[in-house]
């Protein structure tokens, strides 16, 4: 229990990593180049992963890299980009934060691993959460900006569940090196055509670059594919709803963002969805509510009713 505890922590990296990521490119990298930004923090850093562990896939591997790497990084990039621009960022990151309920049931369909109620309940209740957080009023519905957020999640989604299904036959950093260059190379002819040339870069957006592609990229994606082999998908994918709170809390840090009663509510509907979704939560309960109760006598011949999980009947 404990080493799961210790693996969602560790998994929980990641979307707080990929939250502080909308401050680091909102304040450091070229405005208008989302494209360029998702092809710098996929190729380069994959390359580099792959010259630290040089091995290459070999027969099925080279089309599940493809494929994998296509539905969690250069797919996913494209339709992340193309509903950012032509939706409002609370209703984009509300539509996005029915992702745990989508991965619980693929990964029911694919790898059997049916959710619980409880599960289902905290990712609505998250969701709830995200939308009181981030969601504002006035915003515009764009069809095109739903269908490209949706269809985001739902390819993101897929390629979770299918990391759980295929075991990858190397470690994580050269499976994630794969999934990185895979769609850093489908991302290129994209960015080059829809964008143009690179922009002009200065310091301020390397050191950026530098940030989302080793924290925002390489650490996150290897952790996350880390807790994915290792937990249950419910799990991990409730732990993906982090991802906005901490993009909250980095803007009112850093950037003097408003934050009022009902962006504290939704906080807290996120971190309470969060931990009532876990499994080893629903399971603690179930085992704390099946202890027997044991009758004592007392000296004075009155019943007493003491849990059997009390190890100490002194003083407390």
């Amino acid at each position: 229990m404990e080493s799961n505890w210790r693996t969602l922590s560790l998994t929980a990296l990641a979307p707080i990593a990929w939250g502080s990521g909308y401050y680091v490119t909102e304040a450091y990298l070229p405005p208008g180049r989302p494209l360029f930004a998702a092809l710098v923090r996929a190729l380069p850093f994959g390359l580099l992963l792959l010259a630290f562990r040089p091995q290459l896939p070999t027969g099925v591997w080279w089309w599940r890299a493809l494929v994998l790497g296509t539905l969690n990084i250069g797919a996913f990039f494209v339709l992340f980009f193309v509903a950012a621009y032509r939706l409002p960022g609370g209703l984009a990151a509300t539509l996005t934060a029915t992702a745990p309920i989508m991965v619980m049931l693929l990964a029911w369909s694919l790898i059997r691993e049916r959710p619980g109620v409880h599960s289902l309940l905290g990712a609505a209740v998250g969701a709830a959460g995200v939308a009181l957080l981030v969601l504002r009023a006035g915003f515009v519905v764009d069809p095109v900006g739903v269908a490209a957020s949706f269809s985001a999640v739902a390819l993101s989604s897929l390629g979770f569940v299918l990391v759980k299904r295929w075991r990858p036959p190397v470690d994580l950093l050269t499976f994630t090196a794969w999934q990185l260059v895979a769609g850093g190379l489908v991302l290129l002819p994209v960015a080059v055509l829809v964008e143009g040339a690179p922009p002009p870069l200065d310091l301020r957006a390397v050191g950026g670059f530098l940030y989302l592609g080793l924290a925002g990229t390489v650490l996150a994606y290897v952790v996350w594919f880390r807790g994915l082999g290792r937990l249950p998908a419910a799990a991990v994918s409730l732990v993906g709803l982090l991802n906005p709170v901490a993009g909250t809390v980095v803007g009112i840090a850093l950037a003097g963002e408003a934050f009022g009663p009902t962006q504290a509510l939704g906080m807290l509907l996120v971190l309470g969805g969060v931990l009532a979704g876990q499994p080893a939560v629903a399971a603690r309960l179930r085992t704390a509510r099946r202890q027997p109760i044991v009758t004592l006598t007392s000296f004075d011949s009155s019943p007493v009713s003491v849990s059997t999980t009390r190890k100490r009947f002194g003083p407390a």
